[in-house]
């Protein structure tokens, strides 16, 4: 069964399988709730930013203007917010860019509004922006409030034959073959994939991930 990393890492393989015939660039972030302290919103734009740039070949002379006035200020301190949000307009206007966004929900939700809105922000600036999100499906209001444009969303849902793959991979998997016979196996696939009805597929949708473009 994919997880919410696995959909993100697909995608985000993909797109950097493409990026040289389509001209573009691929940003991604991963939030982690162990890790909600660090992931501020400097630190999450900032990452991104860093990656833009990265993929542009060559530092915008005014994304480098910007950092040169701010070490100048004493103590050195880190770029606003507002600053990053204007320089990752400035990058992603550039070519065309995807912005990758995994488990939104996992962000902390002081910042998730504010992250929607500095996102909305660079749509607004850069129309060949596109953001791929994922996260549970209690976030999606909030994303289709916050981001112009049209949002698709797929929900992700396993199927039996999902179960049975996922099962038959980690079975591939496991480092002491010798510990299970095929009876054992053939129990497994066959009885976890049945003891998941309909019903509790249902009921688990709330815990997977969407799928948000």
């Amino acid at each position: 069964m994919l997880t919410s990393r696995d959909i993100s890492s697909l995608v985000i393989e993909r797109l950097g399988n493409e990026v040289g015939t389509r001209n573009s660039t691929v940003a991604c972030f991963y939030f982690d709730c162990a890790a909600r302290k660090e992931q501020s919103l400097t630190n999450v734009l900032g990452a991104l930013l860093k990656q833009v740039v990265r993929g542009l070949g060559g530092i915008p002379e005014e994304i480098s203007r910007a950092y040169q006035n701010q070490n100048s200020v004493v103590g050195g301190q880190g770029l606003p917010l507002a600053d990053i949000v204007t320089m990752l307009q400035t990058a992603t206007s550039k070519k065309p860019t995807f912005l990758c966004i995994d488990a939104l929900d996992e962000c902390a939700e002081q910042y998730r509004v504010k992250l929607l809105d500095s996102l909305n922000q660079i749509l607004e600036m850069s129309p060949g922006t596109r953001i791929f999100v994922t996260g549970r499906p209690y976030i999606q209001p909030v994303i289709g409030r916050r981001l112009v444009g049209s949002v698709a969303v797929v929900a992700i849902n396993p199927k039996r034959y999902d179960i049975i793959r996922y099962l038959n991979s980690r079975l591939g998997e496991d480092t002491i073959p010798d510990a299970m016979d095929g009876s054992l196996e053939a129990d497994i696939l066959r009885k976890i994939p049945e003891d998941i009805s309909d019903t509790y597929v249902e009921q688990q949708h709330s815990k997977l991930p969407q799928v948000i473009n």
